[in-house]
């Protein structure tokens, strides 16, 4: 393996699982996370010569992998199915782990394009600008899929979290 091969597998053990991380957040799916991390690092491959500030090598990838998210949604070839229905069951406390599965499906049923915002902006912890570089747009629309991706998440979990914050007082 010469010294390219080498350096990027290097990389890629070092920072594949937090990019799967990233990756599960946008998507909601273990396995398409997967698909969009190979697909983010296969690209970055590709360059790796031409790469030449490798200090910024994870917002490169983090870039990639946003947009290569975004693009597959955008092709319509996958659809998810949400199965309605009530649930007529008592909400758990705001710290069971049943919350954080009820976070996940609220953050699947926010939009794409908010839903990059909000985990680059919450998760990874980026700044407005950084997140606006990463989406090629201003920190303004940011601002506005961020506010607007909260208020989705807000409304689809305000019956859980109210209901047990009631119980609690």
């Amino acid at each position: 393996m010469g010294d390219r091969d080498t350096a990027f597998a290097e990389y890629f053990v070092a920072r594949s699982d937090a990019m799967r991380g990233t990756a599960y957040l946008l998507c909601g799916d273990w396995h398409r996370a997967e698909d969009l991390v190979q697909t983010a690092f296969t690209k970055l491959y590709l360059v790796w010569n031409r790469v030449s500030r490798h200090e910024v090598l994870d917002a490169y990838v983090r870039q990639i992998l946003v947009r290569a998210f975004l693009d597959e949604r955008r092709r319509g070839w996958w659809r998810r199915e949400r199965v309605g229905g009530d649930d007529a069951e008592r909400p758990a406390p705001p710290d069971a782990p049943e919350n954080r599965l009820l976070m996940l499906q609220a953050l699947a049923a926010v939009p794409p394009r908010q839903r990059a915002v909000l985990v680059l902006r919450y998760w990874e912890d980026q700044s407005v600008e950084e997140t606006a570089a990463l989406l090629g747009c201003s920190p303004g629309t940011v601002k506005s899929q961020a506010s607007r991706g909260l208020d989705t998440l807000r409304g689809l979990l305000s019956p859980t979290y109210s209901g047990s914050e009631k119980g609690r007082r």
